[in-house]
């Protein structure tokens, strides 16, 4: 069976109504897709399953899904000292390092042999592979997504003109270096605790406890109290879920990129172009970057949410938690935000900013953001950022916009943005971007 064949196609079961995009003001996100590892032999494996392809869509990157979204553990060769699957992440048990490295290898490999990469590329170049109604006779290439997501005007980033202009050179360069380039895929391994399973250990702790203090006191009230104990931890339900997110980046530069110019692009049908794309193996490829785990001890109650919901909630909280670590962990995963509004008072007088990020972003308190300006120069077409000043997040003003935030009235979730004090540099202006920590690309 072929590798691709091991792995669920399953588009038509991505939620319908998950969250869009925000398209008020324009500015380059970068692209990212998920995915998930599915385990059979758990429990509430198709309730994860499930749960993960319901989940709203990221509204900080654009979507760059290609209709995979679920890996089998069992198709997974090779990498535990079982026949397959992953190092697994269990009850009283992390990975350490050394498992960490061979799941991220065993997934990269998985992927590339199923061409994901290629699938991307020929995404931002508006052909849908696996689409039922593509022909190789009739498909051809088109900068139309480039255009959009890069607000590049059409003449400049067309390749043809690229071919006598500075101006489109340095366009197709520029979307290379921010939008294609900067094209990653997160694969998330779910595993569970269950309250019950948290309980037994409880009862475990607590019965022995109990037994010692039986025998120091020749009594039954440690057998008593770790009873009624063990009742109370039963009262609980639901479960914890433990995410290991493995980011993986699209691998593009000059080599790469004159590669598929020259060698594929084509604006119309040609279908030796096409199939000389389809039959390269080797040329496009996605890259392990970094690894971020994340286990969340809230326990919920009963009655609270039924097992479908609180497993949605669970894994998009989770997921939503390692991509905000990712993006202090990889310096181009970071997410760039538009400054929503100038806050003034009475009078007038700017008193702050805000912005459409949040709990659900990982900002706290003590969270450091940089406001910069995209600035792009007139003769070549080429795109840099300047710095612009510094911001804080203001106590008590911080928006939670976790998944569900609202139902549960956690503080914050009645905000609709928010609130940030400037703490150095310059002029703000709405529109320019608002970035967490220190980004390298910008120019003082």
């Amino acid at each position: 069976m072929k590798i691709r064949e091991l792995i669920f196609v399953s588009l038509a079961l991505l939620c319908a109504g998950g969250a869009a995009a925000q398209t008020d003001m324009k500015y380059r996100r970068n692209s990212l897709a998920e995915m998930m590892v599915y385990h059979s032999e758990d429990e509430f494996g198709k309730e994860i399953r499930e749960a993960f392809m319901a989940k709203p869509k990221s509204d900080k990157y654009d979507d760059h899904n290609v209709g995979i979204f679920v890996i089998d553990n069992d198709s997974i060769p090779n990498v535990t000292k079982h026949s397959h699957g992953l190092v697994k992440a269990q009850l009283g048990k992390t990975l350490n390092s050394q498992d960490v490295k061979k799941n991220a290898a065993a997934l990269e490999k998985i992927v590339n042999d199923a061409e994901v990469a290629k699938l991307m590329v020929a995404k931002w170049f508006g052909i849908d592979i696996n689409s039922a109604d593509f022909d190789i006779n009739t498909a051809c290439f088109n900068m139309r997504l480039i255009q959009e997501r890069g607000q590049y005007n059409a003449s400049d980033i067309d390749v043809e003109m690229a071919e006598r202009t500075t101006r489109g050179v340095a366009a197709l360069s520029d979307a290379g270096e921010e939008l294609i380039g900067n094209t990653f895929l997160l694969i998330n391994d779910m595993t569970y605790v269950t309250a019950e399973e948290s309980a037994a250990i409880a009862k475990g702790v607590i019965n022995v406890l109990g037994g010692i203090t039986d025998a120091l006191t020749g009594g039954t009230a440690g057998s008593d109290i770790a009873k009624l104990s063990g009742n109370i931890a039963d009262s609980f339900t639901g479960f914890t879920v433990k995410t290991h997110s493995y980011l993986y980046q699209l691998e593009w530069n000059d080599s790469i990129a004159a590669i598929f110019y020259n060698n594929y692009y084509t604006s119309k049908p040609d279908p030796e172009k096409l199939k000389a794309f389809l039959e390269d193996k080797t040329t496009f490829r996605l890259k392990y970057t970094v690894h971020e785990y994340e286990y969340g001890g809230k326990t919920t109650l009963v009655g609270k949410y039924d097992r479908k919901e609180l497993a949605k909630m669970s894994c998009t909280r989770s997921i939503d938690k390692n991509i905000a670590a990712l993006q202090l962990a990889y310096e181009d995963f970071k997410v760039k935000t538009p400054v929503y509004q100038i806050l003034t008072d009475a009078k007038g007088r700017v008193e702050g900013y805000s912005a459409k990020i949040g709990k659900k972003e990982g900002i706290t308190a003590n969270s450091k953001f940089q406001v910069i300006q995209r600035v792009e120069n007139p003769n070549t077409g080429k795109t840099t950022y300047k710095y612009v000043a510094s911001l804080k997040p203001v106590k008590d003003k911080i928006w939670d916009n976790r998944y569900n935030a609202v139902t549960e009235k956690a503080q914050g979730s009645e905000l609709t943005a928010t609130s940030f004090k400037k703490t150095g540099g310059g002029e703000i202006l709405p529109g320019m971007l608002i970035i967490e920590g220190k980004y390298r690309k910008v120019t003082e």
